[in-house]
């Protein structure tokens, strides 16, 4: 009778514990209406890169509802994925997909793991539509919900984690995850603001460089994304002179012409898939000498030598994947300390980062986002 008495309270315990599911309808970032169960049961990340917002939301359970995600994560930031295998040993077995643009994910297998949602990113929504991927999908029973953290992050990302806080069942935590976001932003905006007319240099920041030899130089960014941040920080992009696209190639004369007073490069650990390794790799635990000597490499460039900024030593390097999660508060401090020491001489974007992930992340922090050409220069 004990025994019986232990087993029923167990199941009563469970069952409190358990998250109710509710049949909702939630609105995506394309404005779609998609109802559904939730918080849902069986998550597919159509971008594997966004566990930087799941695991911000769930921390130790972030994958136990995740029955799968894209390859993205393994190829193009491995040194984030090794903090979650560290963490979370179990999802070296989580199965990986390709990408629906380019044509390389199976419908077939993901409906095999019996998903009730599966996340995408705006970028894919051309390629989706016209394969008549949502019909197919939802003809299987998946939902398919549309996030931004890229194409307009100024007007997505708060919606796309209110979405995900509702998937995961997480709204609480969303909010608080928002609530830090707009605080360490404001950080700068409001000195900004009160400093009132300081003078804004102009900055040129290069999409990433040195993985490819398909473009030498200069991809760059309009006011969007990487653009919005350098404007956010205090400074002029000097992109948004040229692009309204979130991305456009710069000539090298427009570069020269330009001749920023900085100059920012976007880097990864890109090794798995880069065909000329010339790449400044940044990121969780990158060797910031090794970063050094790659950022040194890439001035070195025809287009580069006379620009004042590599003449005075205003070379940096940031991580890329900051453009795709809405993490973006801390590249914004960051950006704000090299325009404006002065002015934001007590701000330490790495304990930020570092705060966040002791508040938020299930991952130990470990340094290496940003890097500065006169870094350890006396």
């Amino acid at each position: 009778m004990r025994i019986l008495r232990k087993a029923l309270l167990a199941l009563a315990a469970v069952a409190f514990a358990a998250a109710p599911v509710t049949a909702a309808e939630i609105t995506d970032v394309t404005g779609r209406k998609i109802e559904l169960d939730l918080p849902a049961k069986r998550i597919l990340l159509g971008e594997a890169r966004q566990i930087h917002i799941a695991a911000a939301l769930k921390r130790e359970s972030v994958f136990d509802t995740i029955v799968g995600w894209r390859d993205d994560l393994i190829k193009k930031d491995p040194d984030s994925y090794a903090g979650y295998l560290e963490r979370f040993p179990e999802i070296e077995k989580l199965p990986r997909f390709g990408y629906i643009p380019s044509g390389d994910f199976s419908l077939e297998a993901a409906i095999a793991l019996k998903p009730d949602v599966l996340t995408l990113n705006l970028e894919a929504e051309e390629a989706v539509e016209e394969s008549g991927f949502i019909e197919k999908a939802a003809a299987a029973g998946i939902a398919v919900v549309y996030l931004d953290f890229r194409v307009d992050p100024a007007k997505n990302s708060e919606k796309s984690i209110r979405i995900l806080g509702q998937l995961f069942g997480a709204e609480t935590r969303a909010d608080e995850f928002i609530e830090y976001r707009r605080a360490q932003i404001a950080v700068v905006s409001e000195r900004l603001a009160k400093a009132g007319a300081v003078d804004r240099p102009t900055v040129f920041i290069e999409r990433s460089p040195g993985i490819t030899g398909e473009t030498a130089c200069c991809r760059t960014f309009g006011p969007a994304n990487f653009g919005e941040m350098v404007e956010k920080a205090g400074g002029h992009n000097i992109g948004s002179d040229v692009f309204t696209t979130t991305f456009g190639d710069l000539n090298p004369e427009q570069l020269v012409v330009a001749n920023p007073e900085h100059v920012i490069v976007t880097g990864s650990n890109w090794s798995a898939e880069s065909d000329l390794n010339q790449f400044v790799s940044v990121g969780r635990g990158a060797d910031p000498a090794a970063a050094r000597e790659r950022l040194k490499g890439l001035m070195q460039r025809p287009a580069f030598a006379s620009l004042e900024a590599v003449r005075a030593g205003r070379v940096y390097a940031a991580w890329h994947q900051f453009y795709g999660a809405p993490y973006e508060f801390v590249p914004i401090q960051q950006f704000a300390k090299w325009f404006h020491p002065d002015l934001f001489a007590d701000i330490d974007p790495d304990r930020t980062f570092r705060e966040f992930h002791e508040k938020f992340l299930p991952v130990a922090y470990r340094p290496g986002y940003f890097v500065s050409l006169t870094d350890g220069e006396k």
